[in-house]
């Protein structure tokens, strides 16, 4: 689906031009164009990134073909950004959506597979207030989306904090347990990898590296990487939270699996008088005067028993009890 809104001096005129009227309103030096498609068609595509921007067929494809990580390009006269928008949830897991951008002089044009909070939030501001300059409205949408990884930082944390209780409770279940800390894990590497070029791809246009931004906006995308320099922050934090619960979990399961262990030694140790007097008086030899005592049976029984208690006490006194 195409949309597309006209700003004439801030102000939104226009919004959802035919095909043609968009060929005219980028060719007009007094308007500011933004173009989202989202969810577009293939011919769609074509159309609007090939028909009325011409850009560069190495952007279009990095465009058009998902990527893992977040980049940025100059090329003549326009910037092309990759970023990620992110979203959690304890049914759907951790999920990234892909948002790229094409920033020009006075057009801006944004493509995602899906629809995203931050982009119908940005939009919801700017038809409410002024949109002055396409770099302007870049910053709206980077700006929501940063904002939108909070929620999802905090989805995290409660869900480490849980993981954190289970692994000290004494009856979690070990295997289900274990699928979630993997799970997670792979949750906070997923947010790192993303996080750390994205905040990289944002410092770049805080330097004012690009011609794209103006130096009056500098300051904001500033605010932007020191946001993101935050969130990494945290996540690095996370993981090595994570981690430790982890190792608190691996020693748990050692000391459980060497409590079972001593029992069962304990138990072996106990039993050992009866198996060693059993075994002695259970051997053939012809001559044992005790076999032939009228008490025989009663020393042997009363034998084991002292024995057994013995070693009970010297187990207790060892605390293997």
């Amino acid at each position: 689906m195409i949309h597309s809104f006209v700003f004439s001096e801030g102000k939104l005129v226009s919004r959802d031009l035919e095909l043609e009227a968009l060929r005219l309103v980028h060719g007009d030096k007094g308007l500011i164009l933004w173009v989202d498609l989202d969810q577009p068609t293939d011919e769609e595509i074509k159309l609007i990134l090939e028909g009325v921007f011409n850009f560069h067929p190495l952007a279009i494809e990095d465009c058009v073909t998902p990527s893992s990580l977040p980049k940025i390009e100059d090329y003549e006269d326009y910037l092309f950004m990759v970023t990620h928008a992110v979203d959690f949830s304890r049914t759907d897991k951790f999920a990234t959506t892909e948002l790229d951008l094409f920033l020009g002089k006075e057009f801006l044009v944004t493509f995602h597979r899906a629809p995203l909070r931050s982009v119908a939030t940005a939009l919801d501001r700017i038809t409410k207030s002024t949109a002055r300059g396409p770099d302007r409205l870049a910053h709206t949408l980077l700006d929501h989306l940063v904002d939108n990884y909070q929620p999802v930082m905090d989805e995290l944390r409660a869900e480490l904090e849980e993981l954190e209780e289970n692994v000290l409770a004494r009856d979690s279940a070990q295997q289900k347990l274990v699928n979630e800390l993997l799970s997670v894990r792979g949750d906070f590497s997923r947010l790192r990898t993303i996080v750390r070029p994205q905040r990289d791809v944002i410092d770049r246009l805080a330097r004012g590296d690009s011609k794209f931004i103006r130096p009056i906006l500098l300051p904001y995308f500033r605010d932007l990487r020191d946001n993101l320099a935050r969130l990494e922050d945290t996540a690095v934090n996370f993981h090595e939270r994570l981690m430790m619960a982890f190792d608190i979990y691996l020693n748990k399961a050692a000391f459980e699996a060497n409590e079972g262990i001593k029992f069962l030694t304990a138990l072996t140790a106990v039993t050992l008088p009866a198996v060693l007097i059993g075994g002695w008086y259970g051997m053939n030899f012809e001559h044992m005067p005790e076999l032939k005592s009228p008490h025989g049976y009663y020393f042997a029984c009363g034998l084991t028993l002292v024995s057994t208690l013995l070693m009970v006490v010297y187990l207790k006194r060892k605390r293997w009890f």
